[in-house]
């Protein structure tokens, strides 16, 4: 239910604002995005895993105050993060 290490240094390398950077806000989003996208297909076989549950909705609850973050600190990265993402606000 995690995601691969390779996976995860794509994702630093695409949303990354400087070199070696891993702990913007746009990384982190875009880490809690790909477990939520992750656990969402898992929970299409396993409807009855509550346990699971739980940890999603505190990954959507941290991704959501995130993004209040970076709308907060500069409206325009916050429009082009969720774009890319394809989340919808």
């Amino acid at each position: 239910m995690s995601i691969t290490p390779e996976l995860k240094q794509q994702l630093i390398n695409d949303y990354a604002t400087k070199s070696g950077d891993t702990g913007s806000p746009e990384v982190q989003v875009a880490i809690l995005t790909s477990r939520i996208n992750t656990l969402t297909e898992h929970f299409k076989t396993h409807k009855k895993d509550n346990h699971s549950r739980r940890g999603l909705l505190k990954m959507v609850s941290q991704r959501r105050k995130l993004l209040d973050y970076v709308k907060g600190k500069d409206e325009s990265r916050y429009q082009s993060l969720i774009g890319r993402l394809g989340i919808r606000r």
